[in-house]
């Protein structure tokens, strides 16, 4: 799919950006390519590479279906492949577009095999950009790495493809528009997953922590960036009694109204007269990043919210595992055989669990506790407690906040790639 910008002038080379979701756009693709347009603005010797600048978007279960058209709106491509388009793409590259002998596909999102698959395909160089691992190193040309520790993992052997550029997400340029203008007040965010079977718990586990927290604190606004993938339809399906997990909590949503000329889209008040804010607008680093603390589930949201250094409070309820009948997918179908059941549970009670040293991506990472985490049979009352105290404690925040940010990387990344890029480009001249 062609973007505005273009008549497809035809250049002899090719810098193919690969990525996907929403947040990649925005935080690592967006500064990447106008770090690379500066610098080509300022090149005026004779022979300057003439490129197609072009991006690839490929499969990711976060998606918005937007992605074309935010990239599209910033009129920097010459070509957009849709995801949809990816298997296609690789098929048969030239039912898009015609595409030049030599070129460069750089990583920025997504599934890193698929930019080493895509190059192979056209013929092109490969750079990956490793926010935590380089996983095929062997198969690319060059690494951009966050930090020493990535570097470290990488096989001896290939050590020398790589160079340790920083932090894609430290370029961030947050929008001083948007910020929480009641600034007396404290800001908690919750994110209580995007997947249903994570759903199914989060939002009455939640919701109560929420009541919990503001019958003792009047002074804490609440805060849901709420996924992209999911909608308020669906949270007050998992909070009312046709979702079975509900039954065990009392935290309701009484309603939930639109709001007009505000940061956030629309606002839930639960049955216990507690306000919590919605945000669609995603990713919402702006909003986030002047919260005082995130109650989060597992997932890549932690890693997410690392990014920015917010620290946050990790919670894994594990009590509703019997309840697996009401998932999707496998688990839920050989979850409603009730032997199966019991055993499914006891399964991953005891060897999952017991096995798994950490869960929240930034100790996983670290291979250390550096944010809270809360798995097993946990009460809302109880993060409750402890989401108080972390408040109460400004130097217990800060020092999550500093642990967060040591094992990122440094500024200037996205000018960094964008001069590895030319440097590339200079080669292959």
């Amino acid at each position: 799919m062609y973007s505005d910008l273009t008549a497809m002038k035809k250049k002899s080379l090719a810098v193919v950006i690969v990525s996907n979701g929403p947040g990649e756009l925005a935080t690592w693709v967006k500064p990447v390519v106008d770090e690379l347009n500066k610098i080509n603005d300022t090149l005026h010797f004779k022979d300057k590479p003439g490129f197609a600048l072009r991006l690839v978007l490929v499969p990711c279960p976060n998606a918005t279906g937007k992605e074309f058209t935010v990239a599209n709106s910033w009129n920097k491509f010459e070509l957009i492949t849709k995801s949809k388009n990816f298997w296609e793409l690789l098929i048969k590259p030239s039912s898009f577009a015609n595409w030049p002998k030599k070129g460069i596909v750089i990583f920025l999102g997504g599934d890193q095999f698929w930019s080493i698959l895509l190059a192979k395909r056209l013929g092109y160089l490969n750079i990956t950009y490793a926010e935590w691992i380089s996983r095929w190193p062997q198969w690319t040309n060059e690494i951009a790495a966050m930090n020493v520790k990535v570097k470290e993992l990488i096989p001896k052997r290939y050590k020398n493809k790589c160079q340790i550029i920083g932090d894609l997400m430290a370029d961030i340029k947050l929008n001083s528009e948007i910020s929480l203008k009641d600034k007396e007040k404290h800001h908690i965010a919750l994110l209580p997953g995007s997947k249903k079977t994570k759903l199914s718990i989060g939002i009455p586990f939640f919701l109560e922590i929420a009541d919990h927290i503001a019958k003792k604190n009047q002074n804490i606004n609440f805060i849901i960036p709420i996924a992209p993938t999911t909608n308020k339809s669906e949270y007050l399906f998992f909070q009312s009694e046709r979702n079975p997990i509900a039954k065990y909590y009392s935290s309701k949503i009484k309603t939930i109204k639109n709001i007009k000329d505000s940061s956030f889209d629309y606002v839930i008040e639960t049955s216990k007269n507690t306000k919590i804010y919605v945000i669609k607008k995603h990713p919402c680093y702006e909003i986030l990043k002047e919260c005082d603390l995130a109650i989060t589930t597992v997932g890549a949201n932690t890693a997410e919210l690392a990014a920015i250094s917010l620290p946050m409070l990790v919670v894994l309820p594990t009590q509703h595992l019997n309840m697996m009948n009401a998932w999707d997918g496998i688990f839920g179908v050989i979850g409603k055989i009730s032997f199966i059941n019991r055993f499914q549970t006891f399964i991953v009670k005891y060897f999952y669990f017991k096995k798994k040293k950490f869960f929240a991506w930034p100790n996983i990472k670290a291979k250390k506790m550096i944010v809270p985490e809360r798995i097993g049979n946990i009460s809302p009352i109880n993060i409750a407690r402890e989401a108080l105290f972390l408040i109460k404690n400004r130097d217990q925040l800060k020092n999550i906040s500093d642990n967060l940010l040591k094992e990122r990387g440094g500024k200037g990344a996205a000018k960094k790639l964008a001069y590895m890029i030319f440097n590339s480009i200079k080669k292959l001249y």
